[in-house]
């Protein structure tokens, strides 16, 4: 679509550099003047015609009002009408020319053949002088172009766009340079060596001027679409899209531009202006079919490269809009190049140039708008890369820096694309970008976003500098060293209500800065804050009790703790609640409200505490050796003797138990390791008392078969159940029984206990 507006704006202007050289409506020459003012009749005429074109133009002025009254259907049928009967009578007229030069009526005398001839030889002689120096200059700036092609596409410190464009700049100043030599040596030639010496012909300086205006457009088009030198090509297509858009686009230029700033000229003086008027009609008409053939030959491929460049696009909107476009571009096209054309045969002086200002104003909007995306891109759009030595300190810098860049591009190309969408209205006049800038309403505006803009990169500053220096306190090899589970947590908390109070503060004062009043919300949240105090106590409280417990440091992450008589190891610890880990791996989610006593088991020091009975035949002393003995040996254990931190605390006997003496124990260790170093000592208490022979009394049974009246024992029967085990430990053999007495006698006369049942059996 670009391309072809750059191809229809080429050509407009070169149709419209007749009518803005001499305008419709411009004063006759000084000497038909003076003529007219001599003649009374003439002068009365003269005079008459301006005093009817102000009682128009006063007419007019009073119907204004009027007219405004006038619904728009009316309004755009007259228009319509207006331009169909413009239209219609251009046709006819260039109908009407068109069969008079078959006809027998032209006047064949008016036609100097003569003078025609040598006109159109000293101008064949200019024009083919003037070709082969600009050739020739363009031949010898040709190495200049390489040069600076090279130079565009070699890698270096200075940013890949601006490199670019730095090129393109210094390429189109050396291309009008050959473009203005060349003008200067054809202007040489046509006054001193062609023709009359001295004197510049008008056929000459039409030919000269169309050379001018028409090279100096091809310039700029090179500047987009240079086909030879990719690195002096500002638009991202490929060398093939460039030469094919390049090459129609200067022969479009050529054939319209010379034909309506030469061809026409010299057929309205040497055959007749209507002939002129027709045969420029004409190649209006040829370049619109010629643009609407192009349009509808391209429509498909240019739809699929937009609908690939829609896929590559990182923001929503632009990505539908492009894709809509590319089904739809070829209907605006096709009715831009119908309503110039429209333009340029009913009001070529007037409508004309406005067209021409705003399709240029349009491509320079999108050719501006497009470098500078892929300015940024190239800029911010790359991976921010630290130093080392941050990244050590700062090891989380980086990955946030290059979390912003995205969302960042994204702004900036969405603000990038609404400016370009206000200057392209701006300039076809629905939309008065100076006049709106320059109201209250659009400083307000422009100021505001300016602010807004100013407040978030602020807060973002804040945050990455805060975070930073948390981050800088977290990491272990940077600051003070390895901080301990209080800085841990209370860091992490610090910064989780830093974020809440910076976006609370951000958002607060960009709705001030909009224009918001936020007395309201502040007392609204006040009110509902105290509503949610009251419905939400327990909140409330977990909130407030979360805040003692970590100011007064009573848990930190990675504590063993028991809470809510919960005993685990808290592996979460926010403002309201703590996540404890138990022995059997379950998770527990403790809100602050429910605790009432938090106990600790990782605060300076812990302690094993073990009590161990006796039998009560033992010696005591000799207990306590052995007790001695079992500490020194896991003392001297490398596994464990850097968790004890002080000598065996003996505590002495502690109770006189139904079937022990107890004796406890005291180990001081680090914290967390009391468990470890507990269940070792027990193993050596265990070791030394059973090499020592010191019994560590266990649960008996005592089976008591009653006494009679006469003091005599019933005899217990008592039957023994045996099983052999062989060698490799199988069962094996036949049980065998026993019988005895309590004596070692047998009493025929005794009963059996009717209590105990009539035997006990016994397995081994």
């Amino acid at each position: 679509m670009l391309y072809l507006l750059l191809g229809w704006l080429a050509l407009s202007l070169l149709a419209a550099a007749p009518a803005l050289a001499q305008p419709a409506d411009a004063p006759p020459a000084p000497a038909a003047l003076a003529d007219m003012l001599e003649n009374d009749e003439a002068r009365q005429q003269l005079i008459d015609h301006l005093r009817r074109q102000a009682a128009e133009e006063q007419a007019l002025g009073q119907a204004e009002p009027t007219a405004l009254t006038i619904s728009f259907p009316r309004q755009l049928a007259e228009l319509t009408s207006r331009v169909a009967s413009d239209i219609g009578g251009e046709v006819r007229n260039l109908g009407g020319i068109l069969s008079s030069l078959f006809s027998a009526g032209t006047d064949a005398t008016a036609f100097d053949m003569a003078a025609f001839t040598t006109a159109a030889i000293n101008l064949g002689l200019v024009i083919i002088a003037t070709f082969v120096l600009f050739m020739l200059f363009r031949h010898l700036s040709r190495p200049l172009f390489g040069r600076l092609s090279l130079w565009s596409r070699k890698d270096s410190e200075l940013n890949p766009t601006l490199r670019l464009v730095l090129c393109v700049a210094l390429a189109a100043v050396v291309d009008l340079l050959v473009v203005a030599l060349a003008y200067v040596a054809g202007n040489l030639i046509a006054t001193f060596a062609i023709g009359e010496t001295g004197e510049l012909s008008t056929r000459a300086s039409l030919f000269l001027n169309a050379f001018l205006i028409i090279e100096l457009i091809k310039a700029a088009l090179r500047m987009l679409f240079s086909s030879r030198y990719e690195g002096l090509r500002l638009l991202p297509i490929s060398a093939g899209e460039a030469s094919y858009w390049n090459r129609w686009l200067a022969r479009l230029v050529g054939l319209v531009g010379y034909g309506l700033m030469v061809v026409v000229p010299l057929t309205s003086v040497y055959l007749a202006p209507s002939l002129g008027q027709g045969v420029g009609a004409l190649i209006m008409f040829g370049a619109f079919l010629y643009a609407v053939t192009v349009v509808l030959k391209n429509r498909k491929r240019i739809r699929v490269e937009l609908d690939l460049l829609a896929t590559r696009s990182d923001l929503t909107a632009t990505r539908v809009s492009l894709h809509l476009f590319a089904r739809t571009w070829h209907l605006f096209a096709l009715a831009y190049f119908l309503m110039v054309l429209i333009v340029m045969l009913t009001r070529p002086a007037d409508a004309l140039p406005y067209v021409l200002v705003a399709t240029l104003q349009t491509i320079a909007a999108v050719v501006v708008g497009m470098l500078l995306s892929s300015l940024l891109s190239q800029t911010i759009g790359r991976r921010i890369r630290l130093s080392d030595d941050l990244r050590r300190k700062l090891p989380l810098l980086e990955p946030r820096l290059n979390s912003y860049v995205p969302n960042a591009l994204r702004v900036l190309r969405t603000l990038i694309l609404i400016t370009v969408v206000l200057v392209v209205l701006d300039a076809w006049g629905a939309f008065d970008l100076t006049a709106w800038y320059a109201s209250d309403a659009g400083r307000g505006l422009v100021g505001m976003l300016v602010s807004v803009a100013m407040i978030l990169l602020l807060a973002i500053g804040v945050w990455l500098g805060l975070a930073s220096l948390i981050e800088h306190k977290l990491n272990p090899e940077t600051g003070t060293g390895e901080p301990d589970a209080r800085a841990k947590t209370l860091l992490s908390l610090f910064r989780n209500a830093l974020a809440i109070a910076l976006v609370t503060m951000t958002g607060m004062i960009i709705l001030s800065e909009i224009g918001i009043n936020i007395g309201p919300l502040i007392a609204g949240a006040g009110v509902l804050g105290l509503a949610i105090g009251f419905g939400a106590q327990k909140l409330v409280q977990d909130i407030i009790t979360g805040i003692f417990i970590q100011v007064e440091n009573a848990m930190n992450t990675g504590d063993v703790v028991s809470v809510g008589g919960i005993t685990g190891t808290a592996e979460r610890l926010s403002i309201r609640s703590v996540g404890i880990r138990d022995l059997f791996g379950t998770y527990h989610i403790v809100p602050f409200s429910s605790v009432d006593t938090v106990s600790n088991f990782m605060r300076e020091f812990g302690y094993h505490v073990g009590e161990y009975g006796i039998a009560y035949r033992e010696s005591i002393d000799e207990a306590i050796i052995a007790l001695r003995e079992a500490f020194d040996e896991l003392a001297a254990d490398e596994t464990h003797k850097m968790s004890i931190v002080a000598p065996l605390e003996v505590a002495g006997v502690t109770g006189l138990g139904d079937s022990s003496v107890n004796i406890r124990v005291r180990i001081k260790t680090t914290p967390g390791t009391q468990w470890g170093v507990g269940r070792a000592y027990n193993r050596l208490v265990k070791l030394h008392f059973d090499a020592k022979g010191i019994e560590i009394p266990f649960p008996h049974t005592t089976l008591y078969f009653g006494v009679g009246k006469e003091g005599e024992a019933p005899p217990a029967n008592v039957r023994l159940m045996q099983q052999n085990f062989d060698i490799d430990g199988r069962p094996g053999g036949q049980p065998r029984s026993a019988q005895s007495s309590r004596e070692g006698e047998h009493d025929p006369r005794a009963k059996p206990n009717p209590t105990l049942g009539e035997d006990y059996e016994e397995k081994d």
